[in-house]
């Protein structure tokens, strides 16, 4: 099997931000709601640790903002801190504006924590798609140099279906560039097959996510991994009235998570999005 470094990613955001929750929960309660994010930060932590692993966070403004000292344990174990916007607002129902203050609000609360701007970002729910190319710009504008928030799938949520499912570069309106990082998929009787995260991880028994894993990275080509912390968490706080598939989405095979997640950093090799990125710069440069 080729030595392939596959990234390792966490989408660092509490539990009530779950899109599945979106119609539930209106965001001027999050202060009066349970926090849980530290905790099953630490948790992720300590499994890191084990393995020897760092990962790249995608960090909620909002988080940074309330738990300044989390972030600065996370980067002081090795890893990298990026931005996954400030109030987890779907990026397709904002206006230009409004997703230029969002996100230079999340970017002002993670300097503010840890000192350095993020290089990163990865828009809530995947939510960049055909319909917001002027986003590209506004990230360049802001200092960016990669973004992650492509997902080659058709789902009700999200998806650019005919989307690259390689890293590619960008060249926005204005000129400015930056490199795509999407989401992980594999190829079966011509369509895309999301992998290696979220509710997919979840659902999907561990042999099958790691054949998938194995088989592409055979062909040398790497997979994107991602968690929320709250998939982690064995006591989460629950709502009334779900319906079936927002508990499904919500709190569907949490119970188990922890034990295939280990076993993925124990069978596979990782890196961050941005070690990953400089060494993809190097290779480019070193092929012209």
């Amino acid at each position: 099997m080729a030595n392939v470094l596959n990234l390792l990613t966490v989408d660092c955001e509490e539990w009530f931000v779950a899109e599945a929750l979106a119609d539930r929960l209106d965001r001027s309660e999050w202060d009066s709601l349970q926090t849980t994010v530290a905790r099953n930060c630490e948790r992720l932590l300590d499994m890191f640790y084990k393995y020897r692993v760092s990962a790249t966070w995608f960090m909620l403004g909002w988080v940074a903002e309330r738990h300044k000292d989390l972030l600065q344990m996370i980067v002081n174990e090795g890893h990298e801190i990026a931005c996954h916007s400030y109030s987890h607002r779907r990026v397709d129902q904002l206006t230009p504006e409004q997703f230029r203050e969002d996100t230079q609000r999340a970017v002002d609360a993670i300097m503010r924590a840890i000192g350095n701007r993020p290089f990163g970002y990865r828009a809530p729910s995947w939510s960049i798609n055909e319909t917001t190319p002027w986003a590209f710009e506004i990230l360049t504008e802001l200092g960016f140099e990669y973004d992650s928030s492509i997902f080659p799938i058709k789902h009700d949520f999200y998806g650019v279906p005919q989307g690259p499912r390689q890293t590619f570069k960008i060249r926005a309106a204005n000129g400015g560039t930056l490199h795509e990082i999407p989401a992980s998929t594999y190829r079966v009787l011509g369509q895309n097959i999301p992998i290696a995260g979220g509710g997919y991880f979840r659902h999907i028994p561990y042999w099958y996510t790691r054949s998938m894993i194995r088989s592409l990275n055979r062909r040398g080509q790497l997979v994107m991994t991602y968690i929320h912390p709250w998939e982690l968490d064995p006591s989460p706080p629950t709502l009334g009235g779900l319906s079936a598939m927002q508990r499904l989405r919500t709190y569907g095979s949490t119970s188990i998570l922890a034990r295939k997640f280990e076993r993925l950093l124990g069978d596979f090799e990782f890196t961050t999005m941005y070690g990953y990125l400089s060494d993809f710069k190097r290779r480019r440069i070193g092929f012209q």
